[in-house]
């Protein structure tokens, strides 16, 4: 299979990627990334939802208002980075028609955009995963995670410590209406396969021996304004090193 590559990573991100974990900084501009991977990664997108969607995509029954409210908030967003949006359809920048299901919102997302889109809602103390349409994890596995809280989520993360944890709690506690806050990462890889699942019990080494491309992860922190859910989207940037 051919990679899915965009031709450069951004500057701003690689800086950004450098930082400090949480290092959130507040989103100027859309929220919402169109780069030269769009076509490519939405014909993926499409391809795991068709042959792989118990494995991509989970929505948990608390989460259903959550996830129709997601719809609305990025269909008001996508006319900002070239998108036409009528009643009942979209036409996407490489011209392409989506007709819009209200009955499957993540089915419509997953051919509207190139971001991974995880919602959490407050439960006790901590955020859980309540709903995802997570087509490209980085090493993870969905099934492992849904329905578990934010320190429960990162486990193997060997540098997600405890103290990291509740400061991630409180940004996600801190998380505004309709105010996008982001941060990047960036890892080295030997492979450029999007869908890059992995077990807890068999986590990637912390580098990878021959690497061949760098994965790096926007990551985008924002409230929805109606039920409260806090949206966490991950658009992924795959460029040969």
């Amino acid at each position: 299979m051919t990679p899915i590559l965009q031709d450069h990573l951004p500057d701003e991100q690689r800086a950004v990627a450098a930082a400090r974990l949480p290092s959130m900084r507040p989103v100027t501009g859309p929220w919402i990334t169109v780069d030269s991977a769009y076509t490519g990664q939405l014909g993926e997108k499409a391809r795991l939802m068709r042959d792989h969607r118990a494995a991509v995509c989970g929505v948990l029954p608390e989460a259903e208002e959550a996830v129709s409210e997601l719809l609305d908030v990025i269909l008001a967003e996508l006319p900002s980075v070239g998108f036409t949006v009528t009643a009942d359809q979209v036409t996407r920048p490489d011209g392409q028609v989506v007709t819009i299901d209200r009955n499957d919102p993540f089915l419509t997302l997953s051919q509207l955009v190139q971001e991974d889109l995880c919602l959490l809602q407050k439960q006790g103390d901590e955020h859980v995963l309540t709903a995802a349409l997570l087509c490209f994890p980085a090493a993870w596995t969905l099934a492992e995670k849904i329905g578990r809280p934010l320190l429960r989520i990162h486990v193997p993360v060997p540098s997600y410590t405890e103290d990291i944890g509740k400061r991630v709690q409180r940004l996600f506690d801190g998380a505004q209406p309709l105010r996008p806050m982001w941060r990047a990462n960036l890892h080295s890889y030997e492979d450029a396969t999007l869908f890059h699942v992995r077990s807890e019990s068999n986590p990637r080494p912390y580098t990878d021996i021959n690497p061949l491309y760098e994965r790096s992860e926007r990551q985008t922190v924002m409230r929805l304004p109606k039920t409260g859910a806090v949206l966490f989207a991950i658009h992924t940037t795959m460029v040969a090193i």
